[in-house]
């Protein structure tokens, strides 16, 4: 039997899971590390602690498991995307990494506008300049650290850092490299021309691969410190995002995937460079050769429901009344809509300044109503997003649930009736997706098995049990939705004002 190890580098901590060659978990570790915050709003985190992590759980899962260091063959890295690694020319760090949450970066962005332009941006990228991705992240260096910008030899992603660490090799893949906003994310290479506007040299970026290709082995030193061959490839591996959806076998055009987590993902596979005209959603490289996806994120998905637990709920810890209570409203809340803002709003409105309201509360609403008008809320956001996904060209067939909220079953007909599409689960442990994904590409890079759709078909299964939008209650939504859709444009510049008071 041979083994891969699938790395999920996330914000808060790392998880490493052993898989075999047939996708079952073997073991898994997971080991957390501080993020910094040395002013209002910045977001950072020191590369080193994410090598120290990854190999503690790394040599854990081989200890734990009595797997042999011989039998792992392959290891691939998911890993939070969007942030900014700077090396110097030794491949020593220069700063703490610059995270994909860190919103210092508003003014660096128009700088990045002035020197490149929406259309260009858009033409090239398929995206228009967002002060999230890397690019604004690089600008700031280049403007409010000069001295470090002049010493910067290379520039990496969190996870391409950590692979650097494990195999010597400067290297990246298209899905992550997607949101540095440097990449023709049509032709799947480095842009010239987007290089050559920021003043950027493309010996200081990682070398370009797709996500199941090779990109080096370990170390001599590495090796040994892990107790593992040589030989070991480390593949491309995926951002976060496209993992996960690897790790569910969003894979094949009409398959899509909702995450609700902290926020709320909606992903969209597409077997074309599409672009949504009206800049709502992403559109990035599948960690599949030859395939884009659309991507849109709700800031305050599960965040909008726990704050809510925490301030009227403080005791249901496993969230079993509120679902409880949901249930004994009715499909539309009895007319009242929840806006989930409570952090800004990233697709469809890349609004930071946004908040979160209740709109049409009155006297006559019960708890019932306000718990089931947060979940109900939640979800038109999302829906927002697959919205854009649909009038952008994809139009999936199904949605493939995942995430804390995916263990609702009152959440999964929610999405049902909401969407209008067949809400169906994978049959595993949804957690472990990202790392799956990592692994499974680890595995068609070891050759264990010839492309990801084969490897997705042959390891990952859906539930027998699905949810499917109930006519009369769609009817009710759509309505509602509709009502929700109209609101932002109506409120926008009153979220900014109430700010500024």
């Amino acid at each position: 039997m041979k083994y891969v190890l699938g790395l999920d580098l996330g914000t808060s901590s790392i998880k490493t899971v052993l898989f075999d060659q047939n996708g079952k978990e073997v073991a898994q570790r997971s080991v957390e590390y501080p993020v910094y915050q040395p002013h209002n709003g910045w977001s950072e985190q020191d590369p080193d602690d994410w090598y120290e992590a990854g190999v503690t759980t790394i040599r854990y899962c081989l200890d734990i498991s009595g797997v042999a260091g011989e039998d792992v063959v392959a290891i691939g890295i998911a890993g939070q995307m969007m942030g900014a690694v700077l090396l110097d020319s030794k491949g020593q760090p220069l700063r703490r990494a610059i995270l994909w949450n860190d919103a210092r970066t508003s003014e660096a962005a128009e700088s990045v506008r002035k020197l490149i332009g929406d259309d260009t941006m858009m033409r090239i990228n398929c995206n228009p300049v967002r002060p999230g991705l890397t690019a604004a992240k690089i600008q700031w260096v280049k403007e409010n650290e000069p001295d470090i910008w002049a010493k910067t030899a290379h520039i990496l992603l969190p996870k391409d850092y950590l692979r650097y660490r494990l195999t010597g090799e400067y290297a990246t893949e298209v899905s992550d490299a997607s949101a540095m906003q440097l990449l023709d994310v049509r032709n799947r290479c480095w842009s010239p021309e987007l290089l050559a506007a920021m003043e950027i040299k493309e010996s200081q970026l990682g070398k370009m691969y797709e996500s199941t290709d090779v990109t080096g082995q370990l170390t001599k030193d590495v090796a040994g410190l892990l107790g593992l061959p040589e030989k070991t490839i480390v593949v491309g591996g995926a951002g976060d995002n496209a993992a996960g959806a690897v790790g569910t076998g969003v894979v094949a055009q009409g398959r899509a995937m909702t995450t609700i987590g902290t926020s709320g993902t909606v992903f969209a596979y597409c077997d074309e460079p599409m672009m949504d005209e009206k800049a709502r959603v992403y559109t990035f490289c599948m960690a599949v050769p030859g395939a884009w996806h659309f991507m849109g994120s709700v800031n305050s998905a599960g965040n909008s429901l726990k704050w809510y637990r925490n301030t009227f709920y403080p005791s249901d810890k496993e969230y079993e009344q509120i679902n409880k209570d949901a249930l004994k409203s009715a499909p539309g809340a009895n007319n009242l809509i929840y806006m989930p803002y409570l952090t800004g709003e990233q697709s469809p409105h890349f609004d930071l300044k946004c908040r979160a309201g209740f709109v049409g509360l009155s006297a006559t609403h019960t708890i019932c109503d306000v718990t089931r008008a947060v979940m109900e809320g939640i979800t038109y956001a999302m829906r927002d997003v697959l919205e854009a996904i649909r009038e952008s060209g994809v139009h999936p067939d199904v949605m493939r649930l995942c995430g804390g909220g995916s263990k609702s079953p009152f959440w999964r007909q929610l999405c049902a009736d909401i969407y209008n599409l067949p809400v169906v689960l994978p049959d595993m442990n949804s957690a472990n997706s990202t790392a799956l994904g990592g692994a499974i590409l680890a595995m068609v890079g070891a050759g264990m098995y010839d492309t990801v759709e084969e490897a997705c078909d042959k390891i990952i299964k859906m539930r027998d049990e699905s949810f499917t939008p109930d006519p009369a209650t769609r009817e009710v939504y759509d309505k509602t939705y509709a009502a929700f859709d109209k609101l932002y444009p109506q409120l926008k510049d009153n979220f900014a004002e109430i700010l500024d008071i």
